[in-house]
């Protein structure tokens, strides 16, 4: 589950065409923990999960890969 939401979120934040900062930003975040994310070596909290599957318009079931929709 873990490499397969770094992808997600990886690819959902290309998609939008927003940089690690820009998004971090967005979700009063930092840099840093965007890109531990994106490479997989944190996880994220029940709190910032709900922001990004809020901001980026998606389920959390897709987001952390348990639905492919």
């Amino acid at each position: 589950m873990k490499l397969l939401f770094a992808e997600r979120l990886h690819d959902l934040r290309i998609e939008r065409g927003l940089t690690q900062s820009e998004l971090a930003h967005a979700l009063g975040a930092s840099q840093r923990r965007i890109s531990y994310l994106e490479t997989g070596k944190v996880e994220p909290d029940l709190a910032l999960l709900c922001k990004l599957a809020e901001f980026f318009s998606v389920s959390l079931d897709f987001l952390v890969g348990l639905k492919d929709y």
